[in-house]
């Protein structure tokens, strides 16, 4: 997701020749949608669609697109639940899906219109217990976090969350500073479900934490892992690979030096969605835009932008042009996080009042 350009068509001015006014007409009747003049408001993550694509879009359907950009699942719901965003397109992961569409904040897909549909992977619709018949939202990104490991401080290692109970690699590591994340890791290690609402099993995921993991951890951090892993502060990061190799993108030894891996014992994931809102003034443009993205070939320049495999659209994949940072087969043991309601207190409670306690 990058900063855009809504502003890609020049407004005929008042007192132009007549024919040429005239030529802009017959021009803007011949374009192949009838969406000239309009523009589409989305709101999406940080660095998740690629200029290219956008641009495309805007081309073909003579349309501006508005591009608005959250950090967070939470401060976007905040910002649609406070009224009055305007926007047209928002991608939720998985459970909030399951909370916007709950509470009547999303518009119903109407597949008719999106013949790309076809395309996507029928185990990410069978993963996605949220919303498996897409009713309310189209999957976008199937991914999960994992492990970078720098190979020429740590040439040997178990390819498993247990590397953070390491203690010779004492103050060299980090995890993510996101209380489902880690305590999904620890009650994966367990043997549990990362939506387990057993407070007996949440209790012995925190503890697994507090006398395991922290103590070889420099700190929890989701934003800066990738810079210090970078610089050499670090040589083991829970993260996610594309800010990983973005970050070490320009020191090629350390590029060859580093693997990335996703546990096979499994851990959260995410799937994030294309959803559209309620009250939406362009919902035939929205549709568009999401049977847009799912044609084969523009989900490939998706994911070959941030080297990620095609995990949701299925004829994609033979259309990649770069390696993957991590394979589709990657992610067969992974769980996605969902709403787990009430139980949410539990781990804010271990998380908050134990874990994360004096940082």
């Amino acid at each position: 997701m990058f900063n855009l350009s809504v502003s890609k068509m020049s407004v005929i001015r008042a007192g132009a020749i007549a024919a040429l006014v005239l030529a802009a007409v017959f021009l803007y009747g011949c374009s192949k949608s009838d969406g000239a003049g309009k523009k589409l408001y989305i709101y999406n993550w940080t660095y998740y669609t690629p200029d290219s694509v956008i641009e495309k879009f805007e081309d073909e359907f003579n349309v501006d697109v508005v591009y608005d950009e959250f950090a967070s699942n939470e401060d976007m719901y905040a910002k649609i639940k406070a009224g009055g965003s305007g926007y047209d397109i928002v991608f939720p992961s998985g459970d909030y899906v399951s909370i916007m569409s709950s509470q009547s904040m999303l518009e119903k897909i109407d597949k008719s219109k999106l013949p790309m549909l076809s395309n996507i992977d029928p185990l990410v619709l069978q993963k996605a217990t949220y919303d498996p018949a897409m009713e309310y939202s189209v999957p976008y990104y199937w991914g999960a976090a994992g492990i970078a490991v720098n190979t020429a401080h740590v040439p040997e290692f178990e390819r498993d969350w247990i590397i953070f109970g390491r203690s010779d690699l004492r103050r060299r590591m980090t995890m993510l500073d996101d209380m489902r994340e880690v305590m999904g890791d620890a009650l994966v290690t367990l043997g549990y479900s990362v939506n387990s609402k057993d407070p007996l099993e949440i209790e012995a995921a925190a503890n697994l934490i507090n006398t395991s993991w922290k103590p070889n951890l420099v700190k929890f951090d989701a934003e800066a892992f990738g810079k210090g892993y970078a610089n050499g502060d670090f040589w083991v990061v829970q993260g996610y690979a594309e800010v990983v190799y973005e970050e070490i993108a320009d020191n090629q030894d350390l590029v060859n030096n580093t693997v990335f891996f996703i546990p096979k014992s499994g851990g959260p994931a995410y799937i994030d969605s294309m959803c559209i809102l309620k009250g939406s003034k362009n919902i035939d443009l929205a549709h568009e835009f999401i049977n847009f993205i799912h044609r084969p070939e523009i989900y490939a320049e998706f994911c070959d932008a941030f080297r990620f495999p095609a995990t949701v659209n299925v004829p994609a994949r033979t259309l990649l042009t770069q390696t993957p940072l991590y394979n589709v087969e990657d992610l067969a043991n992974t769980e996605l996080k969902d709403d787990i309601g009430e139980s949410l207190e539990l781990y804010n409670a271990v998380w908050f009042d134990s874990i994360r306690v004096g940082e």
